[in-house]
């Protein structure tokens, strides 16, 4: 089957099932996973080759990590700086250490097998709470905010643990020595004196000719330039696609970036979440139920427990403790793409990824069921 045929029927399919998951109170992210699945070998096995189209939905992530750069204006992170460093840092750790444990012990997986998978299910969906937090008109909360601030931590987290990856992946299939980060380094001073001294009159040369749809196409051509950089260099393209956002963070022109690659990004992921869905094996919960089902629960408990204890430790309310552990409780769209990537540098056999893959989105599925309960039960 072509490219083009393959993403015209996964437009197609998204068009018409994601919209009738929203009227269901279903998550968009949840809707794409759910087409994906539809469409892949565990259900009517219509589109049944995601690895080609795969590359091109790895553009949405790429895309998401340099609008995640755009919003970290220096002095918003100051303004936030408690909120998200200390219980960001806080609930990544101490959240990936436990699972980090947890797999170790129960499951008997190496060590760098068990450091990923841990703080790669460590991380919560950004897309999928904020949803969750919009739909309840409940994200100017304090719960709210909380995880807001949270979950921007978890997004940078994101980064090093990306770049941790091929590292762990051992020397013979990586060439990461004092080499390799004197390239990193030499590249993003570059990337910094281009960002300010020709990017910046470039934008306000393309500004001043009225031709608005240019910006869009400024913005596009400024990621996919870093990509073709990043991968020519050997650096990891979402580190690299990140930190130009940074970079780009505090320019006159950093709304007019983000609104115009910002549909790009939601379509791209879209396509990503469907290739996840895709290669997501419903089958295996017939197979290992207890594994499928205990580890989806298991994973939310953990996860809740941690965070209020964090929560409670940082002097919250056990309302607003409860609240924020449910709202982070659940695996995330990063857990993909850690997974994928630890796939792609042989940390981790496709094996263990396909059962976890399956775990991270039935965390996804139960989190607003857990999330109904304890407000329910404490917020009046």
């Amino acid at each position: 089957m072509s490219l083009l045929l393959q993403i015209t029927i996964f437009l197609g399919a998204a068009l018409i099932l994601v919209p009738l998951g929203k009227k269901l109170g279903i998550a968009t992210v949840l809707g794409y996973l759910f087409t994906g699945i539809l469409l892949g070998p565990s259900a009517f096995n219509i589109a049944n080759d995601p690895e080609e189209i795969m590359h091109l939905a790895e553009f949405g992530v790429i895309l998401l990590m340099f609008l995640i750069g755009l919003e970290l204006r220096p002095q918003r992170l100051w303004e936030m700086r408690q909120s998200i460093f200390v219980m960001g840092s806080l609930q990544v750790g101490v959240t990936g250490l436990v699972l980090m444990g947890t797999i170790y012990l129960i499951f008997q997986q190496s060590l760098p097998a068990s450091f990923v998978i841990g703080f790669a299910l460590a991380l919560s969906s950004t897309a999928f709470v904020l949803q969750l937090l919009e739909e309840k008109q409940q994200l100017n909360t304090t719960h709210g905010q909380q995880s807001f601030s949270i979950l921007l931590f978890q997004d940078i987290a994101a980064i090093p643990l990306l770049a941790i990856i091929p590292l762990l992946a051992g020397s013979e299939s990586s060439h990461h020595g004092v080499a390799y980060f004197a390239a990193i380094i030499a590249t993003f001073t570059g990337l910094f004196l281009f960002s300010r001294y020709v990017m910046r009159p470039f934008f306000r040369f393309v500004a001043k000719s009225g031709a608005t749809e240019l910006i869009t196409a400024v913005g596009l051509f400024i990621v996919l330039g870093v990509v073709l950089l990043m991968d020519t260099l050997g650096i990891s393209t979402t580190l690299g696609a990140f930190l130009t956002g940074v970079l780009l963070a505090d320019s006159e022109f950093r709304h007019e970036l983000e609104a115009s690659i910002a549909p790009f990004k939601g379509l791209l992921l879209g396509l990503f979440f469907m290739t996840v869905g895709m290669t997501t094996q419903i089958s295996l919960i017939a197979d290992m139920p207890l594994l499928i089902i205990g580890g989806a629960v298991s994973l939310i408990l953990i996860k809740m427990i941690v965070m209020a204890a964090i929560a409670r430790y940082k002097k919250m309310s056990w309302t607003n403790s409860l609240m924020v552990a449910t709202c982070l409780a659940q695996g995330g769209e990063f857990a993909f793409v850690v997974l994928n990537v630890a796939k792609s540098e042989k940390v981790l056999a496709e094996a263990i990824i396909e059962p976890i893959t399956l775990i991270v989105t039935l965390s996804m599925v139960l989190t607003p069921i857990f999330f109904w309960l304890v407000s329910t039960q404490y917020c009046h």
